[in-house]
């Protein structure tokens, strides 16, 4: 008889792995994996793929894996639209994890926080998104799909050959997701280009601009969200910025969740979170700018009066109620059609002649993940109808809504452009999944030259004896201050635990509580100016009357991570980014900077 040869457990783990990835179908055999440290595997593969197959020079990471048993019955992937960006290489983050430990910290000036768009985008350079190239009828679908599929390599291959790695930042490497925003932008007849007001020249990029209202001849209306998260002056300073430099632009101001200004914040709202009872989507600030932006450009060849009644409906019906709930909004109101489309991407159909077909206006929502495209249709319709979180990705195709019989919004999920921006700087927009981050801590230091982390969260620098006595911080000294204030350890050695703490500290940042805020280009010399602008007088008062002053509202203080006992180490990261609603308003400590320094210690029994 035969001596069996020994089967190890690694080789065992090795076996079930394999057989579970066939059983689920995955077309590329890869493990991802939800956080950075259960996808160390994926990290040391040397992926080459594009999202249809084609070989680059350049290492492609996948994320957002989604859990699949196979095609769907219509041959729906649910990791088609995954974000695709450049693989950072491991020396970039071992070189990065040395300088977070090393790099003393140095306040940086409020000149500094000006930010040029023509240095983020340079207007004119490679830096433009992928157009869909000339095709007729007469082609079949495979060979159309074919030849969009080489001018987008062309397209890669000129970006990467133009700028290195370094200087380049996250931007979509996947096709599926292109072929979305051509297909909303084919079938839109106005185009929202939503901005987040903390970062808007970020979310902008010059190129799409000059394709709306260019060589579609669309109107395009940008929309500065998330205007509670930053002070009134600020708004002004950037909408004014817009205005100068892009003339055809319909700027509107939008919230999904207004709050008054003049009320007096408490600095140690920073580790708490505002949770609303009652129909908070109704109370959002903007709906009637924008329906007067329409307006004004389809000059009567559209009937929006149906819109503006609901808008008055909805003002007058406002009221936070006592209920509880999530349920009772949605049995409430006429309801709202949805359209799923999938695949309507790789439909032959080329942008649509006719405007406003049938009386109806197409009114087609763009932006960067993580600026509030989803919270803003919830916010137009008054009760929640699309689902929001704070992952980005989580739109994953384009979806149509109809907000009245004649005004249709279209959904469309978010897309990176290339630019020369600092990916740290990325990291805090919100762009990249925090939980999936290879290298979090300089980011983390990048938030902490430009706002004062350390004397927010009252930290305690790891080596100093004496509280009192003055040390310099690198941004590895402050994750692991955060770790040991937070209580974070690791599993099994029990040391401070800083990539969670740093995970944690960026996720503050992103939901507004750590506020970040940039400013146009002579903003320091010039905020007397608009701080006593007529405008900002007039968005204070407006902000007061709409916002929810005097309502019932709970605050408690959030767990900033899972408990160890109800998770392992791994997953504990994934389930902190998750897909929790963004629908619960945040409160934001830079909301006040115009008027008073937002910065005041907390106590020690706050945090």
């Amino acid at each position: 008889m035969p001596r069996k040869k020994p089967f190890s457990v690694k080789q065992k783990k090795k076996q079930l792995q394999d057989k579970r990835e066939r059983k689920r179908g995955l077309q590329d055999g890869l493990r991802s994996s939800s956080n950075s440290r259960s996808g160390s595997r994926e990290r040391r593969e040397e992926q080459t793929d594009t999202s249809d197959g084609e070989s680059v020079t350049h290492h492609i990471r996948r994320l957002n894996q989604q859990p699949s048993q196979g095609l769907g019955p219509r041959g729906y992937d649910p990791n088609r639209y995954r974000l695709h960006f450049e693989r950072d290489s491991r020396e970039e983050v071992e070189r990065r994890k040395r300088a977070a430990r090393e790099q003393v910290l140095q306040p940086v000036s409020a000149e500094l926080l000006e930010l040029d768009i023509r240095e983020v985008y340079q207007p004119g350079s490679v830096l433009d998104f992928p157009r869909r190239p000339p095709w007729s009828y007469e082609m079949s679908k495979e060979q159309l799909m074919s030849q969009e599929e080489r001018s987008f390599q062309e397209y890669l291959g000129k970006i990467h050959g133009a700028y290195t790695s370094e200087k380049l930042s996250y931007f979509e490497h996947n096709l599926e997701t292109w072929r979305q925003l051509w297909r909303v932008l084919e079938m839109s007849d106005i185009v929202l280009l939503i901005t987040d007001i903390r970062h808007p020249v970020v979310n902008f990029p010059p190129a799409l601009y000059e394709y709306v209202t260019g060589e579609l001849g669309l109107a395009l209306v940008l929309v500065l969200n998330k205007v509670d998260l930053a002070p009134p002056a600020l708004v002004v300073a950037w909408k004014h910025y817009f205005h100068q430099h892009y003339p055809q632009l319909h700027i509107v101001l939008f919230t999904s969740f207004p709050r008054d200004p003049r009320t007096p914040q408490d600095p140690s709202s920073v580790l708490k979170k505002s949770r609303r009872r009652g129909r908070g989507w109704t109370r959002a600030l903007g709906p009637e700018q924008l329906l007067r932006a329409c307006e004004a450009i389809t000059v009567g060849k559209v009937d929006l009066s149906s819109w503006r009644e609901k808008i008055a409906r909805d003002v007058a019906g406002a009221t936070w109620g006592n209920g509880s709930g999530e349920e009772e909004e949605e049995e409430d109101g006429p309801a709202v059609l949805v359209e799923q489309q999938t695949d309507s991407a790789m439909e032959p159909t080329g942008p649509t002649q006719e405007r406003y077909k049938d009386g109806v206006v197409t009114i087609g929502c763009v932006g960067f993940p993580n600026v509030g495209k989803s919270s803003l249709i919830n916010g137009l319709v008054g009760r929640k109808v699309v689902s929001v979180s704070r992952t980005p990705g989580h739109t994953r195709y384009f979806q149509t809504y109809f907000l009245t019989p004649s005004v249709k919004l279209c959904d469309c999920p978010g897309l990176i452009f290339p630019s020369l921006l600092p990916r740290q700087l990325q990291v805090l927009a919100g762009i990249y999944p925090i939980a999936q981050i290879q290298e979090p801590y300089t980011a983390v230091g990048y938030l902490a030259s430009r706002i004062p982390v350390q004397a927010l969260l009252h930290l305690r620098h790891p080596e100093a004896e004496d509280p009192s006595a003055q040390q310099p911080w690198c941004a590895w000294d402050i994750c692991e201050a955060w770790a040991e204030k937070r209580g974070y350890k690791t599993a099994k050695a029990a040391r401070n635990d800083v990539y969670r703490a740093a995970n944690s500290l960026l996720r503050l940042a992103v939901d507004g509580r750590l506020s970040l805020c940039f400013h146009p280009p002579g903003y320091s010399e010039q905020k007397g100016t608009w701080e006593s602008h007529p405008e900002t007088t007039e968005l204070v008062v407006l902000q007061g009357r709409v916002g929810p002053a005097g309502d019932e509202e709970e605050e408690e203080e959030e767990e900033l991570s899972s408990s160890c006992e109800e998770e392992g180490e791994e997953d504990r990261d994934a389930d902190e980014e998750g897909e929790g609603d963004e629908d619960t308003p945040t409160s934001a400590p830079g909301s006040s900077l115009a008027t008073r320094n937002p910065y005041a210690l907390l106590g020690e029994d706050e945090c």
